[in-house]
């Protein structure tokens, strides 16, 4: 089976960036990417590569080469729908605010949507493919939904979760560890994971797609970020040792990843993971546990989220107890908003809830990000709900540029590791900062010693 047209519904951080580069690698297939929200579609669509609503580095060049060729971003979801062969459904599954499974569960009505819309729609057999990520057995579920269409028309779901980290997402897509598909097993099924196989084979060795049965494709997500945050929390706790101790976090981290039977990888100690994958999927990894009564399974992961948790929040009460334990009405700088560099996502940025503490001892907050605007940061901190939007508009200042956002501030609190951060003339920074000046480095961006030398009183995770 030849693929010519593809769907995907979502024009977010997943299916955005996947369409655009099996687009530039696929020229004869058309890929069309569609979004119920006019906004983000127009931003998509716009003379202004700057502008594209998802920051990732090398996005733009590639889509400037695929868009208006075989790349479209378009409102028009039942037209789309209607002439593809292949539909991604790559829309948000957040974690549940309500009900069964509250705080822990995947919700899926966004799913369940997409589907019904498939249903409704199709006239032709379809190949469906899960992109966003999902609990066990949630192709199940579509299946049932599309299966009753009572038009004749026959459905193949397909998983293909992403294995991307947003800021190197492109270089993910064209250059992936791995490519996953898990289907059906049948004469249909692999006829279906066959014809994904061979769009990923146009730039993908096919040694490195790996097809599986949609059930393992599915859970082989939720464990691979459950494996990396945990890996995360894990440093993060021998970090707190660190500085009770008179160790050196980066130290012990070197010596543990030069270990060939562990690695390297996310043995970096900081603030806390953030983004929008390893806490829903922790979360939802538990609720699947305790579903089938695995209690101590869900216990164990669960402490991966409690020891993200306790990192941020030790993180806050660090600055509020260097500074005299008090900062009601002091000025406190925060570089970086995004949940790590290179892009401008802030789902479950750690800076959201450092800030969110420290505003309730009264700070007054001044936010510096390269690629978060003003409206997203003001979003972030009333989502919590614990102050009114005009608290948070009153106490929350946000900036054009570091030195700005830094002027006569108490102290300054590093969240994102941008680039940039490196490169601020720190010694212009502390002679406009109120003395002491204090600095406190979550993400190890700087030289401790050379601020130091500056005058800055410094702090760093684990040291």
């Amino acid at each position: 089976m030849k693929i010519s047209k593809i769907c995907c519904i979502g024009a977010g951080y997943v299916g955005g960036p996947t369409m655009a580069v099996i687009a530039q690698k696929c020229p004869e297939i058309k890929v069309t990417v569609v979004d119920i929200n006019e906004q983000r579609i127009t931003d998509w669509n716009s003379d202004n590569l700057n502008k594209l609503p998802v920051f990732e580095p090398g996005l733009d060049k590639v889509v400037e080469e695929a868009r208006g060729r075989n790349l479209f971003f378009s409102i028009n979801v039942d037209k789309a729908i209607e002439e593809a062969e292949m539909i991604f459904i790559s829309v948000n599954t957040p974690t549940k605010t309500y009900g069964k499974g509250k705080d822990m569960a995947a919700d899926l009505k966004y799913i369940e949507l997409c589907a019904r819309q498939i249903a409704k729609v199709a006239k032709t057999d379809k190949i469906v493919v899960e992109k966003s990520t999902l609990p066990v057995r949630t192709a199940q579920a579509i299946k049932s939904i599309l299966s009753q269409t009572g038009k004749g028309v026959n459905f193949q779901i397909l998983s293909n979760p992403e294995f991307l980290a947003e800021g190197t997402a492109i270089q993910d897509l064209l250059n992936p560890d791995r490519i996953l598909i898990g289907g059906e097993l049948n004469e249909k099924g692999i006829e279906a994971i066959n014809a994904l196989v061979n769009i990923y084979a146009s730039w993908v060795s096919k040694d490195k797609i790996l097809t599986t049965n949609v059930w393992s494709s599915e859970l082989s997500k939720l464990v691979a970020n459950a494996f990396l945050a945990q890996r995360v929390s894990s440093i993060n706790s021998i970090s707190e040792l660190c500085e009770s101790t008179g160790a050196d976090v980066r130290e012990v981290s070197r010596a543990v990843g030069m270990d060939s039977r562990i690695g390297s990888k996310f043995l970096n100690a900081s603030v806390g993971f953030g983004g929008s994958c390893f806490q829903k999927d922790i979360l939802n990894l538990v609720y699947i546990a305790k579903s089938y009564g695995l209690n101590e399974v869900a216990d164990y992961w669960e402490q991966v989220i409690l020891m993200n948790n306790h990192q941020k929040s030790r993180f806050a009460s660090k600055i509020l107890s260097t500074l005299y334990n008090t900062v009601s009405g002091k000025k406190i700088a925060m570089l970086g908003w995004a949940f790590k560099k290179d892009t401008n996502d802030t789902r479950e940025s750690a800076a959201i809830y450092v800030a969110d503490q420290l505003l309730e001892e009264k700070a007054n907050i001044a936010v510096y990000d390269p690629k978060v605007e003003s409206n997203r940061i003001y979003a972030d901190l009333n989502y919590l709900n614990s102050r009114s939007e005009d608290e948070n508009s009153l106490l929350v200042q946000v900036h054009n540029n570091s030195y700005e956002a830094c002027k006569d501030a108490h102290a300054i609190a590093i969240m994102t590791e941008w680039d940039e951060f490196k490169d601020c003339d720190w010694q212009r920074i502390y002679d406009n900062m109120l003395k002491p000046a204090f600095i406190f480095d979550g993400r190890f961006l700087l030289d401790r010693e050379e601020l130091k030398k500056i005058g800055f009183k410094s702090f760093s995770i684990g040291i």
